[in-house]
């Protein structure tokens, strides 16, 4: 029978709310978090790789507070400590000792910040289309974070993700524009990323000093036509990190693990199995 709301999967405890996740698969963990779009959930980010990922390891992807449907505590002060906290809280919940961790966009942002703060969790690191450093906001970026909802506005978003402007179909615009209205949803998404948005840029970049401190083996991907984060932020983080390897695809945007599902896969296992 399938799940009529996918999105929705097992709920644990972290800290004061619990957290919506997503568990494939045996084996080594590895944990995915998702980016900041509007309507974004672990499940938007992933559903195509979880499936493949799990063939051969233990896949957690979990909505961060805020976004998804993980619970929405009233007063909580987004920033990248709290993600943070709640993303170790996580692991600990789940009884691991160690993850693999592959964040996309925010989400890379985010997987530096543990790598910093929690050493002990970490063992290896995936950053796509990664934000942790500084950089001019791009107009691309300036556009998401000040999504208003609509299917039109979705349909702006969603091209600016893809380079194959056929993945960024209607229906697609629409089930992402329903997720953005759910209730509490672009509450929570317009109190993260205020005028000035540069700010939030900074904010994400927190950790940027400690990046060379970082000692995990990394593996950084990024579209080369990526019209959200530049290019050029993976190609600082790789000059920052001692064990990196770096992957530029061509014809390619923001959503890596989309629009090149299987060898963004391949990729991220090679790496991780090595």
């Amino acid at each position: 029978m399938t799940n009529a709301r996918p999105e929705i999967a097992n709920s644990i405890q972290t800290g004061s709310f619990k957290t919506n996740y997503h568990d494939y698969g045996t084996g080594d963990p590895v944990l995915l978090i998702h980016g900041s779009g509007p309507g974004v959930s672990s499940w938007a980010n992933w559903s195509r790789v979880l499936p493949k990922l799990s063939a051969r390891r233990r896949v957690l992807a979990i909505d961060m507070l805020g976004f998804g449907y993980t619970e929405r505590p009233a007063d909580i002060k987004f920033s990248m400590e709290i993600w943070a906290q709640q993303a170790a809280d996580f692991i600990d919940a789940m009884g691991l000792e160690k993850v693999d961790v592959v964040g996309n966009s925010f989400g890379g942002a985010l997987t530096l910040a543990l790598a910093v703060n929690y050493p002990e969790k970490i063992r290896k690191i995936v950053l796509m289309g990664s934000m942790g450093v500084n950089f001019p906001i791009s107009k691309g970026l300036y556009e998401v974070w000040g999504y208003q909802p609509s299917p039109e506005n979705m349909y702006k978003m969603l091209n600016l993700f893809v380079y194959n402007k056929a993945i960024a179909t209607k229906e697609l615009a629409q089930m992402r524009y329903e997720a953005s209205i759910l209730p509490g949803f672009q509450e929570s998404y317009s109190a993260m990323f205020p005028e000035p948005r540069q700010n939030s840029v900074a904010a994400m970049a927190k950790y940027e000093d400690k990046i060379s401190s970082i000692n995990k083996p990394a593996l950084i991907i990024h579209g080369r036509d990526d019209q959200v984060i530049p290019v050029e932020a993976s190609h600082t983080i790789f000059s920052m990190l001692d064990d990196a390897q770096l992957h530029i695809f061509g014809h390619c945007g923001h959503w890596t693990q989309i629009e090149q599902t299987d060898r963004f896969v391949s990729l991220v296992d090679n790496f991780l199995a090595e």
